[in-house]
């Protein structure tokens, strides 16, 4: 369950709310999210890792260094229902 102040703080940022609904179709790689998103990808790590730290987005081949793939977690198919 996604609790309210995750949501709030989620929610104050258009880069958090741009990269949770642009992966929600399928996983994607970080320069394809940024162009989805219409945000330098300079800045889409920050934002990457942010979530993730959040418990947002996986990374699921993090072994590799380039071409990472992102996906939703859970939580973060939950907070996409709950996005502005």
């Amino acid at each position: 369950m996604i609790d309210e102040d995750l949501i709030h703080h989620v929610n104050k940022s258009s880069y958090r709310v741009k990269v949770i609904k642009t992966l929600e179709d399928y996983p994607k790689i970080p320069k394809d999210i940024a162009a989805d998103c219409g945000i330098l990808q300079n800045h889409i790590s920050n934002v990457l890792t942010e979530l993730s730290n959040l418990g947002l987005i996986v990374c699921i081949n993090p072994e590799v260094k380039k071409g990472r793939v992102y996906r939703l977690t859970e939580d973060g198919e939950e907070m996409l229902s709950k996005l502005v």
